[in-house]
C-alpha cells in the first residue's frame, strides 16, 4: 500500500498493515462536536471488530462522557482531553490542566495503539505521539508531523472514509459505512417527558446552526414545515437555546400550528425523538447527522463543500440539497479554494452571510413530501 505525503511515497508492505496482535488498549482522540463523532463511528465499529479484546478509550470532550455514559457503543470509556490549542475549546466553567499533567497521567495506561482521527495533525499529532502508544495513526497534512502509520490528509474528502482509511492502518477493515447510534431507555424517558407520542406523523424541521453560513432561510422552512403540515404531518421545531430566535421565526411565518423543542432535551433524547419522527428537514449541523445515525429519515441542506464531506450516500432515506454558491456573498472570494483561514475550514473568509440560500423552497418541499409519503 503507499501512503501519500508530503513530496514523498512511503512503501507499506502489506503485513504492516494486518492487526497488531495482542494489542490490548487503543486509544482514539477524537475530541469535537457532534457531527465530526458521528461522522468517526464507522471507523470506531470496524476498530471494534478488529480488536474485540481489546479496550477502546476515546479521547474525547466532556460531552462525550455525558452522552456515551450507559450507552452501547463501540468505545468502553471516555478520557476528557483537557482544553488544549488546536484541540479543543474549554466548555463554560471548565477548569484549565495542563498538557504536561494530562500526558503525563495518559502514559499511565500504556496504550499500545494511538490513533488520531482529529484533523490534519498540527496540533494533534504530537499530543498523540507524547502519549508513548506502541504504535502510532493518524491523518498528516503538510504542516503535521509524521506518525509510525498516516495517510494524507486533504480537506474534500468524505469523512467517514477519510476515518475508515485510517483505521485500516491497523487492520481494521469497515464492518459499515452507515453510523449508527443506539438510542436508550434513559433517552426515551427524557422524550416522554417533554412530548407525548405521535398521534400522525412527526416531523422535526432544525433551522439553527451554531454557524450561521449554514443558515436556510427561516422563511423556507416555514413554507416547507406548512407543506408538511398539510399533508397530515404534526411539525415540531426544534432547537439549542442560542437557536430560540430562528426558532421562533419559523413558528411566527408559518400558518400552521407547530410545536417548539427549544433547549428542552439533552442529546439523548433529541436522539428519542428522531427516532419517532418519519422525517427530519436540517441545516447541515450536528442534529442532522444525530437524526442520520438513528434511522430517521431527512432532507439536508448543504453547501456543496460540505456535501463532499459530510452528505449520507445512501438515498432510500436521505435527501441531500446541494447549495452551488461559490463565492462569499459579501467579499466574492472562492471559498472552494481558501478553505484554511476560517474557523473549522471550508469557508475561506469569515463573513457570516448564508452559503445556502440559493437552495429553492420547491425542490426542499418536494423532496420531503415524497419521503414522507414513504
Amino acid at each position: 500500500m503507499n501512503v501519500m505525503g508530503p513530496g514523498d511515497v512511503i512503501t507499506v508492505p502489506e503485513h504492516h498493515l494486518a492487526r497488531r496482535h495482542g494489542a490490548r488498549r487503543i486509544a482514539v482522540l477524537r475530541a469535537n462536536a457532534l457531527g465530526d463523532f458521528i461522522f468517526a463511528l464507522p471507523a470506531l465499529d470496524s476498530l471494534r471488530a478488529a480488536y474485540p479484546q481489546a479496550e477502546i478509550v476515546l479521547l474525547g470532550a466532556p460531552w462525550h462522557a455525558r452522552f456515551l455514559a450507559g450507552r452501547p457503543a463501540p468505545v468502553d470509556r471516555v478520557v476528557v482531553v483537557p482544553p488544549l490549542a488546536g484541540v479543543r475549546d474549554a466548555e463554560p466553567g471548565e477548569p484549565a490542566q495542563p498538557r504536561d499533567e494530562f500526558v503525563a497521567k495518559a502514559r499511565l495506561e500504556q496504550y499500545d495503539i494511538a490513533i488520531q482521527l482529529h484533523g490534519g495533525g498540527r496540533n494533534t499529532n504530537p499530543l498523540v505521539a507524547a502519549l508513548g502508544a506502541g504504535l502510532t495513526v493518524g491523518l498528516r497534512a503538510d504542516d503535521a508531523p509524521p506518525l509510525d502509520r498516516w495517510v494524507r490528509y486533504t480537506y474534500y474528502h468524505p469523512e467517514v472514509f477519510r476515518y475508515l482509511e485510517v483505521v485500516g492502518l491497523v487492520g481494521a477493515l469497515p464492518v459499515s459505512y452507515r453510523p449508527a447510534l443506539t438510542v436508550t431507555a434513559a433517552d426515551q424517558q427524557q422524550l416522554r417527558a417533554v412530548l407525548p407520542p405521535p398521534v400522525r406523523p412527526r416531523v422535526a424541521l432544525h433551522p439553527g446552526s451554531s454557524d450561521p453560513r449554514r443558515r436556510w432561510p427561516a422563511e423556507r422552512f416555514a413554507e416547507v414545515g406548512d407543506a408538511l403540515a398539510d399533508a397530515g404531518a404534526e411539525v415540531v421545531v426544534t432547537g439549542t437555546a442560542a437557536e430560540t430566535g430562528v426558532v421562533q421565526a419559523v413558528l411566527t411565518q408559518m400558518r400552521s400550528p407547530a410545536v417548539p423543542v427549544v433547549d428542552a432535551l439533552g442529546l439523548g433524547g433529541l436522539a428519542a425523538l428522531y427516532t419517532e419522527c418519519a422525517l427530519v428537514v436540517s441545516n447541515d449541523t450536528g442534529p442532522l447527522h444525530l437524526a442520520t445515525a438513528v434511522g430517521a429519515a431527512t432532507v439536508g441542506i448543504y453547501w456543496v463543500g460540505n456535501f463532499i464531506n459530510g452528505a449520507p450516500t445512501d438515498r432510500a432515506r436521505h435527501r441531500p440539497m446541494i447549495s452551488w454558491t461559490l463565492h462569499c456573498p459579501v467579499c466574492g472570494l472562492d471559498c472552494t479554494r481558501d478553505i484554511y483561514p476560517a474557523r473549522g475550514g471550508g469557508y475561506g473568509c469569515t463573513h457570516a452571510a448564508s452559503f445556502v440560500a440559493d437552495v429553492p423552497a420547491v425542490e426542499v418541499r418536494d423532496a420531503a413530501l415524497e419521503l414522507l409519503r414513504r
